[in-house]
């Protein structure tokens, strides 16, 4: 049930199973997006409370620890246990959710169900990470283990707060990990509560730390961090440039990366033009705009260019923009101030460069961060809205002529996360499919994601893919074991 008034129990650090204060004892004011008031004060951590929290993660991962004799199977019991009281205490957490981020309660929910699914996915890989054994020449017999990075860092972006987090504890702890999570400054609260829930599911001391606080004092205290063998980042591709920066200067800890995205969607005239609006529609709008792999360049085949910009705009028109937690909102506020300036910046760069404003273009109300569903046609490659990640409710469309047009155009950018081609031409879509730079492509559809499906992207858009059995690969070492046998047997 929606509740704009949801206790919040939870502003404290959390070490090595406590809520604790920071170090320091500063908090920050995380923000109701939708007010531009605060909601409550948030302890604010350091490189003090992150070196606290990866000696407990340290602790726990030591060899004799409880985490570390813990049976396989019983790590994957604990993670379903997570999953059940997600499901106990959804609607809190999406309440939480909405209030701190500004997303449509009924869009927490669906978020808090897919992250729910994501936790049981690998609660069942617990138990199936298995090494192997070799054939060897010579006398010796050789095994392969699959062993855990060991105490790792993870920073989450404030689009997905509890999504991304799930994204990133679930393959750590089913590999048997332990881990310092620093939440978007942005979006703490889920978080929190996931961590008090993780506590109660019955996780050990110290496997699982929260520290709160900003990227350049947490986040590069985790990165610089020389006991933490691995970090996981999703967030801007200027962050992880630094990030990568950081762990080379460090210990060179390994880094994964998912990054941003300018995703091409490309409809061809010969797939039905009221599904693909809905298809591009969603692609695009799907939690403000505010999605990595959103569809922000909607290529449009020319014999039906006119007619989809008319449909979309008037579907744009239609989408209801208002308070997260009132029945029908279908488009809250952006997460913050700066967000929404760097939205109407991209509005006036694009009246400048000649692009058509077909609807919005402006401010939502003057209380909160609200930003018009917005759509540009007459759009062309070079124009800033069509180069650069807007992050927003903002539509491009561009025309193009032929496949081999659009595949080159539609690579013709530093990012490859995804791309999504709707045609009813099989050719069509297997020749796009496979020579478009994306790391995910969908056919017919767009952003379907399951935890069975490795997510991640091409060139500067990331490298690491989360997800499938993947996730668990970027969380575990490969020990090779050989051993001499006796010469007489």
């Amino acid at each position: 049930m929606a509740n704009p008034n949801q206790e919040i129990k939870y502003t404290k650090l959390f070490i090595n199973n406590q809520f604790v204060d920071s170090q320091s004892g500063k908090t920050f004011p995380t923000l109701n997006p939708a007010t531009g008031q605060k909601i409550v004060d948030v302890a604010e951590g350091d490189k003090a409370d992150v070196d606290i929290a990866v000696q407990a993660a340290k602790t726990a991962f030591a060899r004799s620890s409880a985490w570390r004799q813990m049976d396989a199977s019983a790590r994957g019991k604990l993670l379903h246990k997570l999953a059940d009281l997600m499901e106990r205490d959804i609607n809190v957490l999406a309440n939480l959710e909405s209030l701190d981020n500004g997303k449509a309660f009924g869009d927490s929910v669906f978020d808090m169900n897919c992250a729910i699914d994501t936790f049981r996915y690998y609660a069942g890989w617990a138990d199936k990470i298995h090494g192997s054994t070799v054939p060897s020449d010579g006398p010796v017999m050789t095994y392969i283990r699959k062993e855990p990075v060991g105490v790792v860092g993870q920073i989450i972006p404030w689009n997905y707060p509890v999504l991304m987090l799930t994204w990133k504890w679930a393959p750590a702890l089913a590999t048997g990990c332990t881990l310092v999570l620093k939440p978007a400054e942005q979006t703490p609260l889920s978080a929190l509560y996931m961590a008090a829930l993780s506590k109660e599911a019955g996780f050990p001391d110290g496997v699982i730390n929260v520290v709160n606080g900003y990227g350049p004092t947490v986040g590069a205290a985790i990165v610089n961090h020389a006991e933490i063998r691995k970090v996981a980042f999703t967030g801007s591709v200027e962050t992880g440039r630094l990030i990568t920066e950081g762990s080379s200067k460090s210990n060179l800890k390994r880094v994964s990366l998912e990054l941003g995205g300018k995703s091409p969607l490309v409809v061809f005239d010969d797939f039905d033009v009221d599904e693909a609006v809905e298809i591009a529609h969603n692609a695009i709008f799907a939690n403000h705009g505010q999605n990595c792999c959103a569809g922000s360049r909607t290529f449009v085949q020319e014999g039906v260019y006119d007619k989809f910009v008319a449909k979309a705009a008037e579907m744009a028109k239609a989408r209801k923009v208002g308070d997260a937690f009132a029945e029908g909102t279908q488009q809250g506020p952006q997460v913050d101030e700066e967000q929404l300036n760097k939205i109407l910046g991209f509005f006036e760069s694009a009246s400048k460069e000649g692009a058509k404003l077909q609807t919005g273009g402006k401010r939502h109300g003057n209380v909160g961060y609200f930003v018009e569903p917005t759509v540009y046609s007459d759009v062309t490659d070079e124009m800033r809205i069509a180069r650069e990640e807007i992050f927003g409710p903002v539509q491009s469309i561009l025309k193009f002529k032929t496949l081999d047009e659009v595949i080159e155009r539609a690579n013709r950018t530093e990012y490859g996360l995804a791309a999504g081609v709707l045609t009813n031409n099989l050719n069509n879509a297997l020749v796009f499919s496979n020579a478009v730079e994306a790391g995910s492509v969908w056919v017919n559809c767009y952003d379907y994601v399951m935890p069975t499906t490795p997510f991640g992207g091409f060139k500067q858009s990331g490298h690491g893919r989360e997800l499938g059995y993947d996730g668990i690969e970027l969380y575990t070492e490969t020990k090779t074991v050989t051993i001499k046998l006796p010469s007489k047997v």
